[in-house]
């Protein structure tokens, strides 16, 4: 890379990451909790601004537009920013996410991050949603468990794209496969101990 490049694309990278972290830490769950009059979401269930956790509100149209939203945050800050070249696009997806996971303006608390990541996926490589949710269906057939559902479908994403040529966007969700799976560690506990909530039941 020649010096010019590098001046360019050293601005473009700051400028993306910045773009995109801005747009993920919009904490929509909180937004619309509080639009709607439910109070704060961070008070009840597991203290996320999450879908999941918005749905404990016992609001489930408010949780699906919480999901939406988090999910498009994502999408929209990998798919601007792939407008300046793929790099740029993976710096703002994988911003976005860490945006949404660590707000500044909520102390760094915020959601587990798999509508976000979806949303990211659909902005750099859209096709894949698709093995995302075919994964995901089929696990959820087998265990009944949302969260091991969600946890195996980010483990196959970055392998199926390594696989199909798309090494640098592979590398981006390897990543976000193992913060997405630290996040969820109380989760993989509770899987453990046979004691996660299995789809459909209640608590």
């Amino acid at each position: 890379m020649d010096l010019f490049s590098w001046q360019l694309g050293l601005p473009l990278t700051v400028l993306s990451l910045a773009f995109g972290y801005l747009l993920g830490s919009i904490p929509f769950g909180l937004i619309l909790t509080r639009m709607a009059g439910l109070g704060d979401v961070r008070k009840i269930g597991s203290g996320n601004i999450g879908a999941t956790n918005v749905l404990r509100t016992g609001n489930k149209k408010l949780a699906a537009a919480t999901l939406l939203l988090d999910a498009l945050k994502g999408t929209a800050a990998a798919a601007i920013a792939s407008l300046w070249g793929v790099e740029a696009g993976i710096a703002a997806g994988l911003a976005a996410f860490l945006g949404h996971l660590f707000p500044v303006w909520l102390g760094f608390k915020g959601g587990k991050g798999v509508a976000t990541y979806i949303g990211v996926l659909l902005g750099l490589a859209p096709l894949m949603v698709l093995v995302f949710i075919a994964v995901w269906l089929a696990m959820a057939k087998i265990s009944r468990y949302s969260s091991l559902s969600a946890l195996v479908a980010t483990v196959v994403i970055p392998v199926v794209l390594y696989v199909t040529g798309q090494e640098k966007v592979a590398l981006l969700f390897a990543v976000m496969t193992l913060i997405t799976w630290v996040k969820h560690r109380a989760n993989i506990q509770r899987l453990l101990a046979g004691t996660e909530s299995k789809i459909g039941e209640k608590g």
